[in-house]
């Protein structure tokens, strides 16, 4: 009888005991095939496949026959379709060999899907690499780079795609020389010439070179904003005859990047991969890049295993923002991508934002990244001038200022600044009220129905108060503490703060950008924009002031990382203000804290700096490295049984397990358990092995719970 048996030959590096029948795997009994058999090919008969699957046990490349009819097409890196189980699974060949170690007749691929080769050597590489990072399945990973297929944008690249050749005139920028990019660069205004080491870095990229390091961005608006900075870069690469690839966290600095790439490199192609335009529009991308029609691309995290062609820089904007981190199997982190890509492709690396993250620091310290940064009199000349309410001299000032969310120095700052053009207000929370408590007790109000927060919204003019999880009414809410039937406002929305702001300044023009209201960019007239933490809207002169309220809000999130993330944000949106000689001030409105005297000083490099001194201290990420399995408590001390040898190795620590969440939402997260296990970075691939090994052997079990398996997650501490 055929059978798909697993390959020897393979590297899925799971460690897992192989299994002799994918049938068995499944649990069903082996289907009955027919008989006949085409003849196999002439030459390479063997085709070693990846089939997309959720199910861990078919993480591994299983060995298929190549029918003679099929063999022209059936090249590495085609989709087909196999059988497994009984079932057709879509899969991607990984390569053809002459032989196959099964013992046993192979079962037959049952198609073709494309003879498009949309799957590159490199883009394997890495994604192997990726899901061995992340203890995840390959097929997962593949899932990201390569996009579904839309049949009739494919037929206009299939000439290209089916031997996998450039087309002619689309390698535009090949013929510099390494001379020749050097001096058009030193002959043009670079952003990169004003920072320490820039200008080196520009010409060793320009040269073909790659080198890589962390740059500080200053202004985040202009002519002289970060995308400037970044397309310079870009630009450096491609006058070396390289591509590129710019991932960035969300749409509004995606079409941001795009548009200065687009005026930065006349002529050539840039390709937006982005999952919100449609599968349609961004396979045409994909194909668009594998062609070799376009050397440059820019995405959101779903674009970092785009198949850029003889890629020669990676650029990672903001890498500690939340949205490079993929909320699917396996979990990845686009910076560490980035990271991977320049490991194994031998190109630059740029990590480049208003902050320092704490995994960035790391490798600064280690020596693998240089850091590019502007010298002090030009920060304090082109960043506006930050002041805090919580220092002595605005506490002498103003004795309320700790106390009120909007002190007299920042109201007196808006007024006058005002005058001059937009004032920038963030604040921590979107809506109007999201969240009340008892004017009586002080007790979170919480919904009779589900124990959810209640919340004040704010619909075609009215107030209503209702749950935030189950949307029930509160029309006859009793506190069940004191009996109390008021509510009092534990934490203000933009759209309570815009309502406030328009009564504190009559005739001032008042604009809302947060929830799914979010705005891009504000004209230059005077205005209030009230904003929330990350939909702050660019102003193309910048902002004459900005107001950084709810600060203690930021900084109390229950959070390992919640001084780092304020900091971020509160940089971010400092950023946007013009700087100290144009006038430019910027209030935070925050108790003291590191993270206010670093945005004081404008210091992001010398808190990252500290904040990882602690975590090595406290033996946290990102000094070692965390791993996280979630399920039912059963299934979870069955894992941690399966993976004892790798979790009892030298310099392993484990936590747990524990309830997944303190206050339980549902019935399904009563049963939901969490373990941790903390690990030296240096043994990294060995216990992230030996735990992918313990989730395969768990899941071909009969009977067995599933778990979820994820590596260096942020929001997990």
């Amino acid at each position: 009888m055929a059978r798909a048996r697993p390959s020897s030959g393979g590297s899925s590096g799971s460690g897992a005991q192989r299994v002799a029948q994918p049938s068995l795997l499944l649990g069903f009994p082996e289907p009955v095939l027919a008989p006949a058999t085409p003849p196999a090919a002439s030459e390479l008969p063997v085709a070693r496949v990846c089939v997309e699957s959720p199910l861990p046990q078919l993480d591994r490349p299983f060995d298929y026959l190549v029918p003679e009819e099929l063999s022209e097409t059936a090249k590495p890196g085609v989709r087909v379709r196999v059988r497994v189980a009984g079932q057709e699974h879509s899969g991607f060949i990984l390569e053809r060999a002459e032989s196959s170690d099964a013992g046993v007749a192979l079962q037959p691929i049952a198609k073709v899907v494309s003879p498009a080769v949309v799957l590159t050597p490199e883009v394997l590489k890495v994604s192997t690499a990726v899901a061995e990072r992340w203890a995840g399945a390959l097929g997962d990973v593949l899932r990201f780079a390569v996009p579904p297929r839309a049949a009739r944008v494919e037929a206009e690249y299939l000439p290209g795609l089916a031997g996998h050749a450039p087309s002619e005139g689309t390698e535009r920028g090949d013929d510099a020389s390494d001379e020749e990019g050097p001096q058009q660069l030193q002959s043009a205004p670079s952003l990169w010439a004003e920072l320490r080491r820039g200008a080196a870095f520009l010409r060793h990229l320009a040269a073909g070179g790659s080198p890589r390091a962390s740059v500080q961005a200053l202004e985040g608006y202009g002519p002289r904003g970060w995308p400037q900075l970044v397309a310079e870069a870009v630009r450096a690469a491609r006058l070396s005859g390289r591509g590129a690839l710019v991932v960035v966290p969300d749409r509004r600095d995606l079409e941001r990047v795009q548009s200065v790439l687009e005026q930065a490199l006349p002529g050539e192609s840039v390709v937006r991969l982005a999952a919100e335009d449609g599968p349609s529009q961004r396979y045409r991308g994909f194909l668009e890049l594998l062609c070799g029609r376009a050397r440059v691309a820019v995405g959101t995290r779903g674009a970092v295993l785009a198949p850029v062609r003889d890629l020669g820089l990676v650029v990672c904007w903001d890498d500690g923002d939340d949205l490079h981190a993929e909320p699917r199997a396996p979990y990845f982190h686009a910076r560490e991508v980035c990271l991977l890509r320049s490991e194994l492709e031998g190109c630059a690396l740029l990590l480049a934002g208003h902050s320092v993250s704490a995994e960035t620091r790391r490798l600064l310290d280690s020596g693998w990244l240089q850091s590019v940064e502007p010298a002090r009199p030009l920060v304090r000349s082109r960043l506006p001038r930050v002041i805090s309410t919580a220092d002595s001299f605005e506490s002498a000032r103003d004795p309320y200022a700790r106390i009120a969310r909007l002190p007299h120095a920042a109201w007196q700052l808006a007024r006058e600044a005002l005058a001059a053009g937009p004032v920038l207000v963030q604040v921590a929370r979107a809506g109007y009220a999201p969240s009340l408590a008892c004017e009586r007790c002080r007790e979170p109000a919480r919904c009779a129905h589900c124990s959810g927060p209640l919340a004040e919204s704010l619909s075609q003019g009215s107030r209503t108060v209702a749950c935030r999880w189950c949307g029930t009414p509160a029309g006859a809410w009793s506190c069940p503490h004191c009996g109390g039937r008021s509510f009092r406002r534990s934490a203000v929305g933009a759209l309570r703060t815009a309502e406030e702001l328009g009564r504190a300044f009559p005739g001032a023009v008042v604009i809302t950008s947060s929830g799914e209201q979010v705005k891009s960019e504000v004209p230059d007239a005077p205005a209030l924009v009230v904003a929330t933490v990350g939909a702050e809207p660019v102003a193309p002169t910048g902002y004459a002031a900005a107001l950084l309220l709810d600060g203690d809000s930021l900084l109390a999130r229950e959070t390992l990382r919640a001084g780092e993330e304020a900091l971020r944000r509160w940089l971010n949106a400092a950023a946007l203000v013009r700087g100290a000689d144009d006038g430019g001030r910027v209030v935070v409105t925050a108790s003291e804290h590191e993270a206010v005297g670093a945005l004081v000083r404008w210091d992001p490099a010398g808190f990252a700096e500290r904040e990882l001194s602690l975590r090595r201290n406290l033996g946290l990420p990102p000094a070692v490295r965390l791993a996280a399995i979630t399920g039912t408590r059963a299934a979870v001390e069955a894992f941690a049984s399966a993976a004892a040898p790798v979790l009892t190795r030298s310099g392993v620590r484990t936590a747990g397990p524990v309830p997944a969440s303190p206050v339980s939402k549902t019935a399904a997260e009563e049963t939901a358990w969490r373990f941790l296990a903390f690990f030296p970075i240096a043994e990294g691939p060995e216990v992230t092995r030996g735990l992918r090994a313990a989730r395969i052997a768990l899941a071909a079990r009969r009977g067995s719970e599933p778990v979820q398996l994820r590596l260096d997650g942020t929001d997990l501490i």
